[in-house]
Parts: structure tokens; C-alpha cells; sequence
């Protein structure tokens, strides 16, 4: 009976730590979820997501949820994502089919918080689980990170090669381990399943989000149509690009206590 109440302590403590991590998509998602229902907006709903996102961002900062490091690592993955955004949409794999002033070449710039949100996500965690590596491969998971964000623009022209770069990921990560803390609790997990599971997340938040009007694929243009299930594997592989550039700026440093 002590091991399960135990057990159960711990599995409220991970997900309430898993709550706070996922503060800021949360917010973000809601704030998206709320717009699709406000009638009449005094201007366009994506101008007004992207200030509501920029206040998001400017308000992690101040009450201490991101150290300058992480708000620049966030920033990169809103760039990331842009560049993403940009050249699918050019590719007609997804739409923002609203109006918009803030918008180039049929992207809102909001757009880029839901990539944004990925890396607060990462950057929480690594604090507030104590994230720590062992046989991780910096330099094997950087190259291959690049490869995948690449396969994703080129796979349009070119093979796709979505298939072997997992079957690469998933040899760069063997016997790499996760080690993270939930209260006075040593845990540790795979690397490789690390991005299934966060894959598997951001498919349901991107469920909500469509579903929300974030944006929109081609079949859901008539009507919302849930998400296929091959974004999840899509997901478990770009997760990979978040997790480099965060193991990245926190390279020879410990991380900071949880808060």
C-alpha cells in the first residue's frame, strides 16, 4: 500500500510539473481557442494572436518562467518555425485562410509561437525536471536534427527520407538516457522515447488547434476533419530540432534548480 502511495504521489507530482511546463502553450492554445469565438474583433484575429503571443513571450520573461538564454533559444524556434510555415504553405501542405496586415506570403507571423511554444516547452523542463544527459551525442544528433528539418522542405522535390532518418535518430539516441527529477526522485527514460511521447502530445495540441482555426489542411477546409495520425510521426521527428538547439545552449552548464 506505501509503494502505491507513493507511486500515485509521484504520477500527481510529474504531471503537475508537466502542467507548468506546458504553460505557455496552454496559454497560447486558449488564447487561439478564444479568438475563434470573440464576435466582431476591432482588427484582424491573426494580428490580434500575435500580439497576444508577444505579450505571452514578454510576460514568461518577467515573472522569471525563462532566463534570457531560454527567451533567445524560444526566439530561434519562432524563426525556425516561420521559415517552416513559409515555405509549406508556398507548398499548399496547410492554410491560414483569415485575413491579416501582420502577414507574408499567406503566413502570419503569430504562426511562429506554436513552434515558439515547443521551446518553452523543452526550456521548462530541462529546469523543472533538472534534465541531465548520459551518452548523449551532441554532434550525431545536430547533424541529424538538420537533416530532418531539411527532409521537411526538400521531400517536396526530392525521395522522402523521413524513414531513414528516424531509423539514424533512432541509432544516434541508443543508449542515451534521459535522467530527470520529480521531487526527491531520480528517474531516467530513452531519449528516443522522450520524442514519441512529445510527438504524440503536440499531434493532440495540433488537433486542438485546428479544430481552434489556427490553420487549416487542405481537408479541413470544407470542414474540421481530425489530424492525421502521420503528424504524430511527423512531430516525434521535428521534436528533435527543439531538443538540439536546447541541449545545445545549455552545453557545459548545469541547469538552474527547478522553481
Amino acid at each position: 500500500m506505501g509503494t502505491l502511495a507513493y507511486w500515485t504521489r509521484q504520477l500527481l507530482r510529474f504531471g503537475l510539473l508537466q502542467l507548468r511546463c506546458c504553460a505557455f502553450a496552454v496559454a497560447l492554445i486558449g488564447g487561439i481557442a478564444v479568438s475563434a469565438v470573440l464576435p466582431q474583433l476591432p482588427v484582424a484575429r491573426y494580428d490580434l494572436l500575435l500580439a497576444y503571443g508577444v505579450g505571452l513571450a514578454v510576460l514568461a520573461r518577467k515573472v522569471g518562467w525563462d532566463s534570457a538564454r531560454d527567451t533567445a533559444v524560444i526566439a530561434a524556434c519562432h524563426l525556425i518555425g516561420l521559415l517552416f510555415e513559409l515555405v509549406k504553405v508556398r507548398m499548399g501542405s496547410w492554410s491560414y485562410p483569415e485575413d491579416a496586415v501582420a502577414k507574408v506570403a499567406g503566413v502570419p507571423l503569430y504562426g511562429g509561437f506554436l513552434y515558439a511554444a515547443v521551446g518553452s516547452y523543452v526550456c521548462r523542463a530541462w529546469h523543472l525536471f533538472d534534465l541531465r544527459l548520459g551518452g548523449y551525442r551532441h554532434r550525431a544528433m545536430t547533424v541529424l536534427a538538420g537533416a530532418v528539418y531539411l527532409n521537411f522542405f526538400t521531400h517536396h522535390w526530392l525521395p522522402d527520407a523521413r524513414w531513414i532518418l528516424a531509423a539514424l535518430v533512432l541509432c544516434a539516441t541508443a543508449g542515451t538516457r534521459v535522467r530527470f527529477r520529480v521531487g526527491e526522485q531520480d528517474h531516467r527514460m530513452p531519449l528516443a522515447l522522450s520524442f514519441v511521447l512529445i510527438g504524440f502530445f503536440l499531434w493532440i495540441a495540433e488537433n486542438i488547434s485546428t479544430y481552434a482555426g489556427a490553420w487549416s489542411y487542405p481537408d479541413q477546409l470544407a470542414g474540421w476533419q481530425p489530424v492525421s495520425v502521420t503528424k504524430f510521426g511527423a512531430w516525434a521527428l521535428l521534436i528533435s530540432v527543439t531538443f538540439v538547439l536546447v541541449a545545445g545552449s545549455r552545453a557545459g552548464r548545469r541547469p538552474r534548480p527547478a522553481q
